[in-house]
């Protein structure tokens, strides 16, 4: 690491302001792959603190949902602030849901207890790891209670403060996935489920980034919403079964005030692209899973569904090595 980053605090990388109190909104239409995001049911004994929304807050208009350009730096501010704004009404929403110390990689429940596609447990004590997109840690409580030495960084800062409020003992870095604050050869693995990559104009800063951290023969494995979803509404029911975009556009998707700032913004790669990106970014593609949906998880959560779920794939997970 370029500096060091202790348990018990969030480092922040640039270095910047960073407030130490947030508001949440009330929920509003998004295409929000996290917010349907990657744990199986689990009860949390932990509630989290929520501070009251101010005035001038809860009288903003809602955004104007769009499919316009928006480039690297638009997309990293506008969804900065919108996980800044929203994390606490994302833990009271799915706290119990995610659990403290789970590592599930996608709403079809793929538990990396079963999966293995970071390696067999047994082999991840006293292996450095990086989770990217982390918010409140859970997969690196996981990696912890494995022996790992895991590193949990996120660009929101108010969802590391819920990994603090839950606790854990390890590192928490606040910074960009496509600038990573961390000597080359830092790490022997990376994971992120549903972390940066759907979120980021250019994924292959990211995914060049994470390589350079990583030593020789190091492993990253990271989920994303499975392209294919992007040509269906995102709907849990009937309404979702039915083709309404190409899936071939890449326009993001992009949440904006009403002065055309983008408050949240969402990237689309065809699967192809994915494979591209990994390749040419200096990855070996070594699997790529597409979880089906099982018997057992009867719940629904944003566009994924039981309905859907055994019909057409929601996530696609790519296992890569760097050579």
């Amino acid at each position: 690491m370029r500096e060091a980053a202790h348990p018990g605090r969030i480092a922040a990388y640039p270095a910047q302001k960073l407030s130490t109190e947030a508001t949440w909104t009330p929920e509003r239409p998004s295409r929000d792959p996290e917010r349907a995001a990657r744990k199986s049911p689990q009860t949390s004994t932990r509630e989290p603190v929520i501070q009251e929304p101010v005035a001038s807050e809860a009288m903003d208009p809602e955004p104007e949902a769009t499919r316009r350009a928006a480039g690297v730096t638009e997309s990293s501010r506008a969804n900065r602030g919108w996980w800044d704004r929203n994390a606490d009404e994302y833990q009271i929403e799915h706290g119990t849901f995610l659990g403290d110390d789970r590592f599930v990689w996608c709403p079809e429940g793929l538990d990396e207890t079963e999966a293995e596609l970071l390696g067999p447990p047994e082999d991840l004590k006293g292996r450095d790891v990086l989770e990217i997109g982390a918010g409140a840690a859970q997969c690196s409580r996981w990696l912890t209670a494995q022996g790992a030495r895991p590193v949990a960084l996120d660009l929101s800062h108010r969802q590391l403060q819920h990994s603090l409020r839950i606790g854990g003992g390890f590192p928490l870095v606040c910074a960009d996935a496509a600038a990573l604050p961390f000597a080359d050869g830092s790490f022997d693995l990376a994971c992120s489920a549903y972390g940066a990559l759907p979120f980021v104009a250019d994924p292959r800063l990211v995914l060049r980034e994470v390589r350079r951290v990583l030593r020789p023969g190091g492993r990253f494995v990271f989920s994303v919403t499975h392209p294919l979803r992007w040509a269906f509404p995102d709907e849990p029911g009937p309404e979702g079964l039915s083709v309404s975009a190409s899936y071939f556009d890449r326009t993001p998707y992009v949440e904006q005030d009403d002065e055309g700032r983008a408050v949240y913004v969402e990237h689309h790669r065809t699967l192809g692209d994915r494979v591209r990106d990994v390749v040419t970014s200096g990855f070996r593609l070594v699997d790529l899973v597409e979880p089906e949906w099982p018997d057992w998880n009867t719940s629904e959560w944003g566009g994924w569904s039981p309905l859907r779920g055994h019909l057409i794939p929601g996530t696609a997970i790519l296992v890569c090595e760097r050579d």
